[in-house]
């Protein structure tokens, strides 16, 4: 059980409150530009990564929602993958990492277009879901500014 309660907090992150979810995103934001800023993230390594973190979050979170109740403020696992999502083949600069932080997070609060339907999938996949479908959309804009040389 320790390892569902420290993966689903983001290693402790969870158990800050309130902005929580906000801290994991950017600590994510932190940890994608340390591991390869300046330049597009391997796609290969990048995106097992993405996975990984959203299918352990997943597990790990259906674990602990019978004991910290359902979609538990702690687990914020959920805002890492979503975040990730958000920056699958951006480019690692600080310019897209900051815009894909206000997006994911002006998404994930605000769950506008379907995002808050998420939440009623069962235990884990209605925590996580929500979150994923934010990134998507954040993921989607930034393509698309790129795409269109808006920034």
């Amino acid at each position: 059980m320790l390892f569902h309660k420290l993966f689903s907090t983001s290693l402790g992150i969870g158990y800050i409150g309130k902005g929580a979810g906000t801290i994991a995103a950017f600590a994510c934001c932190i940890c994608w530009y340390l591991a390869w800023h300046g330049a597009y993230p391997p796609v290969s390594a990048s995106v097992i990564l993405t996975v990984l973190i959203t299918f352990i979050g997943v597990w790990s979170s259906s674990m602990v929602e019978p004991i910290w109740g359902k979609d538990p403020s702690r687990v914020v696992i959920d805002e890492v993958a979503g975040m990730c999502i958000s920056l699958l083949f951006l480019p690692a600069s600080v310019k897209y990492l900051l815009c894909a932080l206000f997006l994911f997070r002006f998404f994930d609060i605000l769950k506008p277009l379907f995002i808050r339907k998420m939440e009623l999938l069962p235990a884990g996949w209605g925590i996580m879901m929500d979150d994923v479908l934010a990134g998507f959309y954040t993921n989607i804009l930034l393509q698309a500014v790129i795409f269109f040389n808006l920034f």
